[in-house]
């Protein structure tokens, strides 16, 4: 039996090892359109520097990542302790994010209103839809100045999103059923407190765990993974249609590639990959996968000698909110998040431009890049003097946005794909953007193809 999987990136090359790891005898191929694999991971070294092109880690809370990490005999390096100080840059300056609750009531970083308007979040009232947006919970729960302040940022962090438009319940599920089950936030988090006193186990709203990469960077997951599939991997292979004949599915390429069959399809693509491969086979499902939208981000690395930035400024790094009006969605220090990204005496900072707000500025020509970086660097921590390197990294369609309605959208998809038989959609698109979520889908998915046709 031969499975096609079209899409090198995370998604596609977990799958293909555990279906391999599982099954030695199928006849596996992914298609890769890209020199690489690894989509949106993508290490290199450059003038001494460890740099990361997209995603920077996993947390190490899920245990398929640790797992498959443990089977490629990978050593995982935790971020440093410096990652825990976090900074939002909010009144013109840069405030530390308290750890602790009491800590966080005595911050300046609310006004009094504001962190009077968080207590009362107990009797917020309930929200009148199953699916609203990041921006509609966060003010009704916890009203608009930590919206604005802390929501916000954080939305944009880690989805380049517009939270006015993101879904609660598709990008943050564990709050939304925080809420569901307890009827509010606060109420939920002490509850889980008291029951986790008996097992010792820490609790949070959010994702917790420790940022985790490896000594080479993420790329080291990537090789690993292409290492173990050998020749399965075709890269510079770029899929432009499949159809389905009587069992088999057939795959067309561009260029001068003769087309192939197989008897499974994963389309392991992003969604706006995917919808043009299947418009010939079903124009509906491309129209739905179509719905889903990616903004164009722009990743600057920057180094500088450490006596050139001035400001008080160490830590994992800092995020901007919309309301300030900066061009830079935030900045990493990627040199103070895990070790051996810099040489000594050496500050490796990582900024992140346009999104689902501002694609405009991700498109700019690389010397307005540099300009704007540089110089809302210079203002927020106060470098001084010439970067000692710079590296662009642009990402035109970048992040799927999971926005309102995003729920319903995949199970229409979802309904779609039963009409084609040993066709799969798979990736980041549907259900989870981070590397863990990813992994975890393809060992879920290897075992239900594996059980299903009996590998």
């Amino acid at each position: 039996m031969r499975i096609a999987i079209i899409g090198g990136g995370i998604s596609g090359l977990a799958l293909g090892y555990l279906l391999k790891e599982g099954s030695p005898h199928i006849d596996l191929k992914i298609y890769e359109e890209l020199p690489r694999p690894g989509g949106k991971i993508w290490t290199e070294r450059h003038n001494g520097f460890l740099l990361e092109g997209g995603v920077n880690g996993f947390l190490n809370n899920r245990p398929k990542t640790l797992e498959l990490t443990a089977a490629l005999n990978l050593s995982p390096l935790k971020s440093s302790d410096k990652a825990r100080k976090r900074y939002v840059y909010s009144r013109g300056k840069l405030n530390l994010l308290p750890e602790g609750t009491v800590d966080f009531f005595m911050s300046d970083l609310l006004s009094i209103a504001g962190r009077l308007r968080i207590m009362l979040e107990t009797v917020a009232p309930a929200s009148a839809s199953d699916d609203e947006t990041l921006a509609e919970f966060a003010i009704r729960r916890l009203g608009r100045e930590a919206y604005e302040t802390l929501i916000d940022p954080m939305a944009s962090g880690i989805y380049a999103g517009d939270s006015t438009r993101l879904s609660l319940k598709s990008c943050f599920p564990k709050i939304h059923n925080l809420e569901a089950k307890y009827g509010s936030l606060i109420i939920g988090m002490l509850r889980m407190k008291w029951a986790a006193r008996k097992t010792g186990k820490a609790v949070s709203a959010g994702p917790g765990g420790v940022l985790t990469s490896f000594d080479d960077g993420m790329g080291s997951l990537i090789d690993a993974l292409a290492l173990r599939l050998g020749s399965s991997v075709v890269n510079n292979r770029r899929v432009a249609a499949i159809e389905k004949t009587n069992d088999k599915y057939t795959i067309h390429f561009n260029k001068d590639n003769p087309p192939e069959e197989a008897d499974i399809v994963v389309l392991a693509a992003p969604a706006h990959a995917a919808k043009d491969i299947v418009k010939g086979l079903d124009k509906g499902l491309s129209a739905l996968l179509a719905e889903i939208p990616y903004p164009y981000v722009t990743v600057v690395s920057m180094a500088f000698k450490r006596e050139a930035v001035k400001g008080n400024f160490d830590g994992f790094g800092f995020l901007v909110p919309y309301k300030e009006g900066r061009r830079i969605l935030g900045t990493l220090c990627d040199s103070s998040i895990f070790e051996g990204r810099a040489p000594e005496g050496y500050m490796l900072l990582r900024s992140m431009l346009g999104g689902a707000r501002a694609e405009k500025i991700a498109a700019l020509d690389d010397e307005k890049i540099i300009d704007t970086v540089f110089s809302e660097l210079s203002d927020i921590i106060k470098v001084n003097g010439t970067p000692e390197m710079v590296k662009i990294y642009r990402h035109e369609r970048a992040i799927p946005q999971y926005n309102k309605g995003h729920a319903a959208l995949v199970d229409s998809i979802g309904q779609s794909l039963k009409a084609h038989d040993r066709l799969y959609l798979h990736g980041n698109s549907y259900a989870g953007i981070g590397v863990n979520d990813c992994i975890e889908t393809s060992y879920a998915l290897s075992g239900s193809i594996m059980g299903k046709y009996r590998l």
